[in-house]
């Protein structure tokens, strides 16, 4: 399975649409930068802070970018 099918199908479980390639690509780069800042244990959590505050991946992402403990 890819991780688009992957993707597709998860997002049918949850009821919700699958994301576009620029949100994918979005949620990566904030991804990547959570990993890169700290352990890579906080990208998995950013993403579901970014869920759970309801804003877009690209304000996270720069906001990410900002962020020194």
């Amino acid at each position: 399975m890819t991780a688009d099918d992957w993707i597709a199908a998860f997002a049918a479980e949850l009821g919700v649409p699958v994301p576009d390639p620029t949100l994918v690509e979005q949620l990566l780069d904030l991804a990547r930068t959570a990993a890169h800042q700290s352990e890579r244990t906080a990208a998995p959590v950013a993403a579901y802070l970014v869920g759970h505050a309801g804003i877009g991946a690209a304000r996270a992402c720069e906001i990410a970018e900002g962020v020194n403990p």
